[in-house]
């Protein structure tokens, strides 16, 4: 293994860029694996090829080269790739630079993302929109909200401005990595700049009020986003009816979902499964039937975990004897499929016989499972374990 002293902006380019000034570029010692060091060389003769590059050219877009090591999981393959770039003479554009930021950052490597910004920075290339939102991407997937900030400033003051997916991303990343207060703000700054939160942003701020408990924040949130927005479907609908359901707010669970029939939105399986789970877990049996029946009239067809819901709340009154005239309108020959949005087990998790059928899927996974036979296996488990109590 041969060490090496290289200069993020070597001195073999430096009179392309422009002015050099060492106080700007760090210098770091990297051992260098003769290997990777070959591969990397063996790549850029094939490039070369391809390109048609016979050494009069200065400038080299390597992106798609970067971008296939990345999505390999070679980080250290593509930094390699670079530093033989610069060796040979050739400076890596933007769009080279920006892969390379992205598959450091993708690798968890942020300071090695961080020095490749600041390269750019400080290069004669000038930073484009597009690549002040990558970098803003970048640092905001790992938690570095600082300079997230910092890049946003500095792209302020070239003049940019600020657009909906940038807005957007700032609320999501200070919703995965900020305080409730920090991502509130942060949806303040969205709104006075007159931007619309979308789907993506929506859902970061739901999950994070629901890690936090604070359902009756959620509930205010989801009315201030406003809860006449057909273009994101039933989304904030289900997630207002899942803010009262956590709480087992019943009334206000069946008055808001009347209130979201009024206003033309068509409940969804995620929609039905809210109030089932609820139901189950408060043991009503007779709502949790009439949901059954509104969901075969609206062609709704159930999954895994509304068969759950029934059969968990069959067992818990020891009405297991009962069970077989419950599931007896339903389709138990089907195939088991899970289609309700994951969110709801975020505030629910997942009910008993869920979790058990899907670790009897898991362990034999060649076997064609039907709705049926995952019910009589959960039985004979709880009759054999729990010694359950049958009501004969």
């Amino acid at each position: 293994m041969e060490t090496k002293t290289v200069i993020a902006a070597t001195t073999c380019y430096a009179n392309v860029i422009g002015s050099y000034k060492p106080k700007r570029f760090a210098i770091f010692s990297i051992k260098r694996d003769p290997k990777k060091r070959a591969l990397a060389q063996k790549m850029i003769r094939q490039w070369k090829r391809d390109q048609g590059v016979f050494g009069k050219e200065t400038c080299a877009d390597c992106a798609s080269l970067i971008q296939t090591l990345c999505k390999h999981r070679r980080p250290h393959l593509a930094e390699e790739l670079l530093l033989e770039l610069k060796c040979e003479g050739f400076l890596p554009d933007n769009r080279t630079l920006s892969a390379m930021m992205l598959c450091y950052a993708d690798s968890g490597l942020l300071p090695q993302a961080q020095a490749i910004w600041e390269e750019m920075l400080y290069s004669s290339f000038v930073p484009s929109v597009q690549v002040y939102s990558l970098a803003i991407s970048c640092f905001g997937k790992g938690g570095q909200l600082e300079l997230m900030e910092d890049t946003l400033k500095k792209m302020v003051s070239k003049g940019f401005w600020v657009d909906s997916a940038t807005g957007n991303a700032f609320v999501v990343y200070y919703s995965l990595h900020g305080s409730l207060a920090e991502m509130e703000a942060a949806y303040d700054r969205l709104k006075r700049s007159r931007l619309l939160i979308e789907r993506e942003g929506i859902r970061a701020m739901s999950f994070a009020y629901i890690k936090e408990r604070k359902f009756y924040g959620l509930s205010e949130f989801l009315r201030d986003v406003g809860l006449g927005r057909k273009n994101l479907g039933n989304l904030i609908w289900n997630l207002l009816l899942l803010s009262y359901s956590a709480n087992f707010k019943m009334k206000t669970l069946q008055r808001e979902f009347l209130n979201m029939l009024e206003a033309g939105f068509h409940p969804d399986l995620t929609t039905f499964n809210i109030r089932a789970l609820a139901f189950s877990r408060m043991s009503l049996l007779w709502d949790l039937h009439l949901g059954l029946e509104h969901m075969k009239h609206d062609k709704v067809a159930p999954d895994l975990v509304t068969y759950g819901c029934i059969v968990d709340a069959y067992l818990d009154r020891r009405l297991v004897r009962n069970l077989e005239f419950a599931l007896s309108k339903m389709h138990v020959d089907n195939s088991p499929v899970l289609s309700t949005d994951p969110f709801v087990f975020e505030v629910f998790g997942k009910g008993d016989f869920h979790s058990s059928s899907e670790a009897f899927m898991e362990f034999k996974r060649q076997r064609k499972w039907t709705y049926r036979e995952l019910i009589k296996i959960y039985l004979r488990k709880q009759h054999r374990s729990k010694h359950i109590f049958w009501n004969y």
